[in-house]
């Protein structure tokens, strides 16, 4: 876990997960909004997603170019 994962409370992990779900949202405003990174996010996600939702999610960013 990151540092910038750490420091984020249930409400801004809640928040962050619910932006990454989001088709409209991309990786730079998830970085500007909590300072993550790409991979962080990624990380946050599988841990936070059951496996085949994380799987889904991964599937779906990625047809989307988020």
């Amino acid at each position: 876990m990151s540092a910038g994962e750490k420091n984020l409370s249930k409400e801004r992990m809640s928040e962050l997960i619910e932006l990454a779900l989001s088709d409209k949202v991309s990786f730079n405003a998830i970085r500007g909004e909590f300072g993550l990174r790409e991979i962080e996010v990624k990380n946050v996600m599988r841990k936070n997603l059951k496996p085949k939702s994380y799987i889904a999610w991964r599937k779906r960013i990625f047809r989307k170019g988020k």
